[in-house]
């Protein structure tokens, strides 16, 4: 077990996905919630826990959820706790977008915060690593036409925040970016308990 954690930090490390583990502040909690409050912002949030390491195992079709990396018992109690504290603070999203893996689209569904579009440019980049360049790209395009006032709450994976905003997500945790800019610089992260 040990020498397969080793296998996998350096196959992240040598894919550029492993980023500084970095822990949300709470100058960066309020950073996040001004903004979320101010609308016209993203909120990428990586999917709640889902043990059994990074990416799938083999075989794994992204149309049949018993073949992916699911949620745990944990990660559907801390999905609904997150929905009910945005919807506690007041924070609504104009839209919300997943990818199409089970283990995002359960995460927003059990948020329970709207009405829920799967969005192919957030698929898994460990898994479609060939096509890392090109969902990124997209991704990016999608923040950067984001101009509504209102927020849009992206549901993904970690290894594809990191991609857009060069920072490294624990499990159900929410970093903030300005919307209609395709850098994806954060404003500040949320890490709800």
């Amino acid at each position: 077990m040990r020498r397969m954690r080793l296998v996998i930090f350096t196959v992240l490390l040598l894919l550029g996905l492993c980023g500084t583990a970095q822990v949300a502040g709470a100058d960066d909690a309020a950073d996040a919630w001004k903004a979320l409050r101010a609308g016209g912002h993203v909120a990428l949030m990586r999917h709640a826990d889902a043990p059994g390491g990074v990416g799938d195992p083999p075989g794994f079709r992204v149309d049949d959820c018993a073949t992916q990396r699911n949620l745990s018992e944990k990660g559907r109690g801390d999905a609904e706790k997150i929905g009910s504290r945005l919807k506690g603070e007041g924070i609504a999203f104009e839209k919300i977008l997943s990818s199409p893996w089970c283990r995002c689209i359960d995460t927003v569904r059990l948020m329970d915060l709207g009405t829920i579009e799967t969005e192919v440019t957030f698929g898994n980049v460990v898994v479609l690593k060939d096509q890392r360049q090109t969902l990124t790209a997209g991704a990016r395009a999608l923040i950067a036409q984001w101009t509504a006032g209102g927020n849009l709450l992206v549901v993904s994976h970690g290894a594809n925040i990191q991609a857009l905003t060069g920072v490294w997500l624990a499990s159900g945790e929410i970093v903030v970016v300005k919307g209609g800019s395709d850098r994806a610089e954060p404003v500040g992260r949320l890490l709800l308990d």
